[in-house]
């Protein structure tokens, strides 16, 4: 049976989150992944069905909701990754595994690709979305990310910059991409573990005016051009 993990997400300023790395720099090791100092930038392409399922769920604030999406890192398609995220109320279940280009670009013209037919294969989760829902990619999301890990309740936890958004899904994995930054919370902590998670890091990661949110990059960079093109409506009335 596959466990949920636990996501919490924390809104904080550039001060706040300096301050928060600091600490945790200090006690805990990077992520092995990483390819700097400053960590390594995400790049995902969300998709989303023909009733915008996805992101009606995750504004509506339903506890159960699923994203799918590709992901790549540091702009390179070297390694691109397919995942499902399954989320229940603030625990969440990933399903990942590396795809080819030629896979890539296969489920970004709706087309299915070769599955293992299991739930845990994305592939297979994608298949089944795109057959009977329409599932079509929607927007790109970036972001820079600095990471340390705990092994004891496999923690993890994230300090994500600049979040911005395309509205151009046919770009994703091109250098040259043009972003459209988001005009406030383009800064989160996030914190990932199992079971539990050591006092010590809660100690760490105190500070008093910070409130744990409901933060999906995914609907505030939906929401960035859905204002816009809401705005433009109205001036055209």
């Amino acid at each position: 049976m596959d466990m949920y993990r636990v996501e919490d997400k924390y809104c904080c300023s550039e001060t706040e989150l300096q301050m928060l790395q600091s600490r945790v720099g200090a006690a805990l090791r990077p992520d092995a992944n990483e390819s700097g100092p400053d960590g390594y930038s995400i790049i995902s392409l969300y998709f989303d069905d023909l009733a915008d399922s996805c992101y009606q769920d995750t504004e509506d604030g339903y506890e159960a909701r699923d994203k799918y999406r590709i992901r790549i890192y540091n702009n390179s398609l070297d390694e691109i990754h397919l995942e499902v995220k399954q989320k229940k109320d603030s625990r969440i279940r990933k399903y990942s595994k590396r795809i080819s280009r030629e896979q890539m670009y296969a489920l970004m013209d709706g087309q299915c690709i070769d599955c293992e037919m299991t739930e845990r294969d994305p592939a297979t989760l994608f298949d089944l979305a795109i057959r009977t829902r329409g599932l079509r990619p929607k927007i790109i999301v970036a972001y820079e990310r600095k990471a340390y890990v705990f092994e004891p309740g496999n923690t993890r936890i994230t300090f994500d910059r600049n979040v911005r958004a395309s509205n151009r899904p046919e770009d994703f994995g091109r250098p040259d991409i043009s972003y459209d930054l988001l005009r406030e919370q383009d800064r989160v902590l996030e914190v990932k573990y199992d079971e539990f998670i050591p006092d010590f890091l809660l100690q760490l990661l105190e500070l008093g005016n910070m409130q744990q949110s409901v933060f999906s990059k995914y609907r505030l960079c939906r929401e960035l051009y859905e204002d816009g093109a809401r705005a433009a409506f109205r001036m055209e009335e």
